[in-house]
């Protein structure tokens, strides 16, 4: 019977080929191989013109069956793995067989173009038959590598004489077992008492469907991956029955679903809430009152005492403190319920991991978590710093068949993609050595510049050895990682040498080529792969289609998905190091960059995040997601379990997101510019805590997937929707809710009517025509739920539903993939407005978070006793003050938009709107916080004060306000375990940051919202910071920005105005010393909080020219002598009034 091959019979010239029918047979990688084996490489007969019409397939017969099922799935995923997949807009899905990912030899079975073994059969380009560890089977003692198809071919039409040494055969029996669909290819025997060919013989004869089926049934690769309207299955998610799980009971059955005797069971939750010392909260909360009511008084107070000497003056300060007071308000209130979490994780490996009745292959029943890594740009983020966060992911103490790693290249480079494929490579010596000895953090780069004791606490004889020739392993691999860029240049430079000679060979041929045309051969200067293909990314020197903003999506599977059972390691006879005893499988790893095209908004980050969360769906489809940076590693293995306590608490259906602390190395010991922002993520996050949970931060988050798809939480119906649901919250008689089932009810858009369901015909509409992702949704719905164990537990799934293994992946499924990271995808779509990462604003961390509040559900800070990550952050003044400045952006656009916390929904908390409500107006504050600095300056020069004198009623005022405030910043230091110095340097901050990026915010945002106009602040120059040796040489870089300009004014301002008043008062004949006195402290206020920023501008210590300081001191002089010599006070007669010199 004949088949199309190709969908039209034309060559790529618009011309006929001539009709021809070529017999053949389809091997193991999707090429044909020619019965006749006249012709050495079929394919490119195949791919002329003379041969692109039809290719017959040889029907089945008793001699040729079509393949095994399961060992299909595994050929097709072997073929998958080796794949690089292209496609997008306008454009087919191809599949890229990839012999050789990276120059460097791979030798993980689970890799991209790991070592192995093509048939040695001419003409065909089929793999050899291997094990698990990706050794090869060789039928024959000569070692001839034959694929199971020309073995077969062998055995029944050539007499069973190897094709390589051309002698028989020594056992050609085939054994009459059949496979087991459901288990992976044996690994062969241990070694005693039987000998290396007996062991290959004995492999051979255990699999008949491997060795006398061929894959010439019904499977068209082509077709199927291009052509496809497959429908993706289920997963390895076990569905109740009629509904019904928990503790109700299978209608066709005697045994309840649920024993009785977890009935009578004591409830042993995961997680437990440790409440803030009552001696410690009680105080703080009575503080924060006290201080409402003190400043509401001097508020009063200050209005009804008017200043009439200087009226502007007073009226300038009233406003600012009316502002101040505000504000304040606004960042005190959500502090109300601060609250400690603590986890179980002995109780969640015994609920999950233990063997029972209902899981009695003791398997993991944890569900499935996909890691999301995003980089964007090699040049600004170094591959090693990805790589190594890469290296920590896949050593995590988590299931490895339950773990996915996903790498979104934002960017396209060739560059990141190498890198990626050498951290998987290293990653086979690297996991397992983790494993074996326990590596903590195992991030290599941090693990290896640890300056404690590594051997502490070791006591296993091979860990010297081993770390020696890891740390060795390690250190070549980062050469190999230096040197990818040259590496990468000079290969591209070969291969465009070599199309420009193949170009003036055929102009040569043609007669076509003079001197003029010699110089007019161009050939585009394309960056080209390991392979000797072209990259179908970005490009080195950009082309059309392949430049940054202009290529095709990208998909190749760096590590396939690992065996469901453990697969330990050779000895150190084959190994760096032992792994006998060690399971080497790694998790899936997945290389991804979305399409890009002119004249699409790709949304940043936001627009990678939600494509990675609709190839992830298809692919491997985890209920759970992690997202961090790229330079966010992992620190704590244990952290992902962690969150997962949380997840699968009673009650944890309702909760969108876990989110951890940022924590951040390479900061200056004295933390100048309060880059660890401890009093953000130590104070106010855990007291966010306490009400709806923390707001989303970017990184170091763990979600669940149906919440990121805009569904309500669990029984949201269940309660009354009031204006007072902040502090009650009662249930809905609603027998219509009451009946309806939780798999039902598990799934409610926002926006969905109050009386209906949700309609799933409706998904396409919001999540795009993939029928692979919309049949994703309710299975990633029903993993993601906790554990039917207890009667108490509401919306469960029955234990032992997850440990079944995982679908295989197939050439359709990444086809599908690729389809949905196209950039045309999520035109007509809900993505990004209500579905997934929101778009429109520059911090969509914490609009999507917003969203998810909103929406009813509920979030929980995560605080490991080992910090769960660790990041970088910008340790030099002009790089943190432009982090600041994006975020106060962010922050402006938010309060212009319809994610302002004033129009909230009834399901947010109230003191969750207040402090969403303060995420929007704090950037505000710069307005009257540069006001109220110039306030001291402006009161030295005029001779002024903001009251009419410093009488008691004001002092006592400002000393209440003063010592509440420090009150309240102990009690804080108390339950939150931060620091004094901590404390303080977050202030020093809040008024650097409020002077220069927060004002620079605002004036943007309100350029942007008024007139469209988006301007940007660039860096100008550069200075200082060449000592490679100095640890924080990058702190003392002086990086000129405009945002300096005004603290730069402040500082000076406020200097000469002391200077002036000092003078003035001595000057005149009755001296002021009150006013001077205020003016003055108000002065050294403000030039205490830019101290840092006065210290950045300073540079290296030591290094500023003391020319500087004499300088500084005779302007200030001088000027302070000119404003009294033009400006002399009135009636003076002599130098300080009564003041005499001694």
């Amino acid at each position: 019977m004949a088949s199309r091959s190709s969908k039209a019979s034309e060559t790529q010239n618009g011309k006929s080929g001539p009709l021809s029918v070529t017999f053949a047979r389809r091997t193991s990688s999707g090429r044909y191989v020619n019965y006749s084996r006249e012709s050495n490489d079929l394919d490119n007969d195949l791919a002329s013109g003379d041969y692109m019409n039809y290719t017959v397939h040889i029907p089945p017969t008793p001699d040729n069956q079509p393949m095994d099922a399961s060992v299909a799935q595994r050929v097709e995923e072997q073929y998958v793995s080796s794949s690089l997949f292209t496609g997008g807009f306008n454009s087919l899905t191809r599949a890229h067989l990839m012999d050789k990912v990276i120059d460097s030899e791979t030798s993980h079975p689970q890799m991209a173009g790991a070592k192995g073994s093509s048939c040695t059969v001419p003409g065909c380009d089929g793999k050899v038959m291997s094990d698990e560890r990706g050794e090869d089977i060789l039928p024959c003692e000569c070692d001839y590598k034959i694929c199971r198809d020309c073995y077969v071919d062998a055995v029944k039409t050539g007499d069973g004489i190897c094709p390589g040494c051309k002698e028989s055969y020594k056992d050609t029996e085939l054994d009459e077992r059949a496979v087991d669909n459901s288990q992976p290819l044996p690994l062969p025997p241990p070694p005693g008492g039987m000998s290396k060919m007996e062991r290959r013989l004995s492999l051979m004869k255990s699999t008949k469907s491997i060795l006398t089926r061929s894959q010439t049934g019904d499977f068209d690769h082509n077709r199927w991956l291009f052509e496809t309207k497959g429908t993706y299955g289920y997963g390895n998610a076990i569905w109740p029955k009629e509904g019904g799980f928990g503790n109700e009971r299978s209608d066709g059955g005697d045994q309840p679903d649920e024993p009785s005797v977890l009935l009578s069971k004591p409830w042993r939750p995961l997680t437990r809430k440790l409440k803030i010392p009552a001696a410690i909260l009680s105080p703080y909360r009575l503080l924060i009152v006290f201080r409402m009511v003190v400043l509401a008084l001097f508020l009063e107070w200050r209005i009804t005492h008017k200043n009439t000497d200087a009226v502007w003056l007073w009226f300038m300060s009233v406003v600012c403190e009316l502002w101040f007071a505000f504000s304040w308000l606004l960042d005190s209130l959500p502090k109300f319920c601060p609250v400690n979490r603590a986890t179980d994780l002995a109780v969640l490996k015994e609920k999950f991991e233990t063997r029972g009745p209902n899981n009695p292959t003791g398997k993991s029943d944890l569900p499935g978590i996909d890691i999301f890594v995003s980089t964007a740009d090699p040049e600004k983020e170094p591959p090693l710093v990805t790589a190594n966060t890469i290296l920590s992911i896949l050593a995590a103490e988590y299931p490895v068949e339950k773990l996915s790693c996903y790498v979104s290249d934002d960017g396209g480079a060739l560059l990141t993609f190498e890198a990626m494929a050498e951290a998987a490579s290293f990653a086979n010596l690297w996991v397992p050595f983790c494993r074996k000895h326990d590596i903590e953090p195992r991030n290599p780069e941090s693990y290896f510049a640890l300056k404690r004791d590594p051997y502490k606490n070791k006591v296993r004889p091979d860990f010297v050895k081993d770390r020696r020739r890891v740390k060795r392993e390690y250190d070549e691999f980062k050469v190999r990682i230096n040197g990818l860029p040259d590496s990468i240049r000079r290969r591209s430079d070969a291969y465009n040498a070599r199309e420009e000679i193949k170009a003036m060979k055929e102009q040569r041929e043609n007669g076509n080529l003079n001197d003029e045309s010699l110089e007019t051969i161009k050939i585009a200067k394309a960056t080209w792969m390991a392979d000797g293909t072209h990259w179908p990314g970005t490009w080195v020197v950009s082309a059309p289609e392949h430049s940054k903003g202009d290529h095709a999506g990208i998909i190749q599977v760096m590590l396939k998905p690992p065996s469901d059972e453990p697969l330990h390691g050779a000895s150190a006879d084959s190994n760096p190091i032992d792994l006998t005893e060690i399971d080497i499988r790694l998790p899936l790893l997945v290389y991804v960059s979305r399409e890009k095209r002119p004249g699409y908004d790709h949304n940043k980050k936001a627009g990678a995040m939600n494509a990675l969360v609709r190839a992830s769906a298809i692919m491997s489809n985890g209920p759970f997601i992690l997202n961090l940076d790229c330079d966010h590693y992992i620190y704590n293995s244990m952290a992902l379990r962690e969150g997962m306590c949380f997840m699968m608490d009673r009650g944890g259906d309702r909760l969108c997101y876990i989110q951890f602390p940022q924590r951040f190395e390479g900061i200056d010991p004295s933390d100048r510019y309060a880059n660890h922002n401890t009093v953000f993520f130590d104070v106010n996050m855990r007291a966010l805590d306490g009400l709806q949970g923390p707001v989303y931060v970017g990184t170091g988050c763990l979600f669940r997937r149906i919440a990121l798809y805009g569904f309500d939480p669990p029984r949201s119906k269940e309660y009354h929707e009031g204006c007072c649901s902040c502090c009650f919250s009662r249930r809905k008689n609603s027998s219509a809710v009451a009946s309806a089932p939780d798999s039902r009810r598990a799934l409610r858009m926002g926006d969905s009517d109050e009386e209906e369901e949700m309609n799933i015909s409706l998904f396409p509409k919001k999540f795009g025509n993939s029928s692979f992702l919309v049949d994703s949704i309710p299975v990633a719905e029903f993993q993601g739920r906790p554990l039917a164990d207890h009667p108490a537990v509401k919306n469960g799934r029955p234990p032992g539903a997850l440990t079944i293994p995982r679908d295989l992946l197939d050439a359709s499924t990444v086809a599908e993939a690729i389809s949905v990271i196209s950039c045309w995808y999520e035109d007509k779509t809900e993505w990004g407005s209500r579905v997934g990462w929101i778009y429109g604003s520059v911090t969509e961390d914490v609009v999507t978070g917003y969203r998810m509040h909103n929406r009813g559900w509920k979030s929980i800070y995560c605080v490991t006793k080992r910090d769960a990550f660790r990041g970088t952050a910008p340790i030099n003044l002009t790089d943190r003050l432009h982090q600041v400045l994006r975020w106060a952006t962010g922050s402006v656009e938010i309060f212009f938009s319809r994610n302002n916390a004033l129009l909230a929904s009834r399901k947010m908390k109230f003191l969750q709107r207040i402090a969403y409500l303060n995420v929007g107006i704090y950037p505000f504050t710069s307005f009257f916080l540069i006001v109220y600095c110039f306030l001291p300056a402006l009161s030295l020069f005029s001779g002024q004060f903001i009251v009419q004198t410093l009488n008691v009623a004001f002092l006592t005022y400002l000393l209440i306000i003063t010592l509440t405030l420090c009150m309240l910043a102990v009690l804080e230091i108390k339950w939150s375990g931060i620091t004094l110095e901590e404390w303080w340097r977050n202030e020093q901050f809040w008024l650097i940051g409020g002077t220069s990026a927060h004002l620079a915010a605002v004036l943007q945002g309100l350029l942007k919202v008024v007139a469209g106009i988006e301007i940007s602040f660039t860096l100008t120059s550069k200075s200082g910071g060449d000592d490679v040796d100095d640890e924080f040489a990058d702190l003392y870089v002086l990086k000129w920005t405009s945002l300096m300009i005004p603290p730069i004014v402040i500082m000076m301002t406020n200097l000469i105005a002391i200077a002036v008043g000092v003078s003035r008062t001595i000057y005149s004949t009755i001296p002021q010393w009150s006013r001077l006195l205020g003016g003055v402290f108000f002065s050294f206020w403000v030039l205490a909080h830019l101290y840092p920023f006065a210290k950045g501008l300073m540079g290296r210590r030591g290094r500023t020219p003391t020319i500087v300081f004499v300088w500084s001191g005779l302007i200030a002089i001088t000027i302070s002598l000119l404003w009294v010599a033009i400006d002399p006070p009135s009636g003076s007669s002599g130098i300080g009034g009564s003041f005499t010199f001694p």
